[in-house]
């Protein structure tokens, strides 16, 4: 393996490059990954360092991590974890970027789907994120408006809209006002239910039965480990719903709208490499998504009595039947 420089400042003092560090322990370098769970979205990360170079067991090494829908106390002890490890680079998504900063400004942090790394302060900006955090952003706010969009599209006469959030959550407070704003200026009427536990999801769906006519999910690590029950009140309330994430419609909602993810994590081998071949995060600037999904549950919908235009499910990435 090529001697690679990496430049870092560790208590004032200039660190010894990472590959030279290895080399010297009898080492390779080590990427602590953090992650939902065991997925595609891993094995694109993975293969995507093999073409680069970096192979696991050789000239690289990881230790995984799997939050498998806990939150965000269990992001901090894993990334203490990793500080303690020592760990050369940290690799996280979602709502586990913040806790990773918290627990180090020394190490490198790729984010692999960050929900809205510039309006939660992770980044200084897309172009030059300073700091020690970089990667790719989900552009969970920049798809609000096209959510909404595809529910009014499959819902005839759309005209009240129901949005749950866990306001615990920073990203998830930014979403929910950008759903608010956008859904309001299009005349719906909006009816909000914020919750901050798991516990409080399902009279979330008492309070909205009725009133509404399609709910709006912001995700969340709650909502996330909750999906198959969100998914299952959902139905039992007639309530059509709307997801950033395929792994929803998977678990029995109608239909999700995002980033093609595999293809995140894939690109997020790329920031790995550069900093590993010297380069400072502060200088690699935060890219957004190219490869947008869109998956439509045709059992879900059947379930709610909806019939799909053609001309929508002609657009669709998937459907699950």
């Amino acid at each position: 393996m090529r001697r690679r420089e990496f430049i870092t400042l560790l208590g004032g003092a200039a660190a010894w490059p990472v590959a030279a560090r290895g080399q010297q322990a009898g080492k390779v370098p080590v990427i602590g990954y953090l992650s939902a769970q065991v997925g595609q979205n891993t094995a694109a990360f993975v293969q995507r360092l093999r073409e680069l170079g970096w192979i696991e067991g050789r000239t690289i090494a990881i230790e995984y991590r799997w939050a498998d829908g806990r939150g965000e106390h269990y992001y901090a002890e894993i990334a203490a974890e990793f500080v303690r490890l020592k760990v050369d680079i940290i690799v996280v998504s979602g709502a586990a970027v913040l806790p990773a900063k918290e627990a180090t400004s020394v190490i490198p942090i790729v984010f692999t789907a960050a929900r809205n790394p510039l309006g939660t302060g992770m980044i200084a900006s897309l172009a030059h994120p300073g700091g020690n955090a970089t990667g790719l952003s989900s552009q969970m706010i920049d798809l609000v408006g096209k959510r909404i969009e595809l529910l009014r599209e499959i819902v005839p006469g759309l005209r009240r809209l129901g949005i749950l959030a866990n306001v615990a959550d920073p990203a998830s407070v930014l979403e929910l006002g950008e759903v608010a704003t956008i859904a309001r200026t299009l005349g719906f009427d909006v009816i909000p239910r914020e919750i901050r536990r798991a516990a409080e999801i399902a009279p979330a769906f008492e309070a909205l039965k009725g009133r509404v006519e399609a709910l709006y999910v912001v995700t969340d690590p709650i909502m996330y480990a909750n999906r198959t029950g969100i998914n299952i009140l959902a139905v039992g309330a007639q309530l059509p719903t709307i997801f950033g994430f395929r792994e929803y419609v998977d678990a029995g909602g109608l239909m999700s709208y995002g980033p093609n993810f595999p293809d995140l994590f894939r690109r997020a081998g790329d920031y790995v490499d550069k900093i590993l071949r010297g380069t400072k995060p502060a200088d690699i600037p935060v890219e957004q998504p190219t490869k947008f999904d869109l998956v439509v549950n045709l059992n879900t919908a059947k379930a709610l009595g909806l019939t799909i235009p053609v001309t929508f499910l002609v657009r669709a990435t998937e459907m699950i039947e």
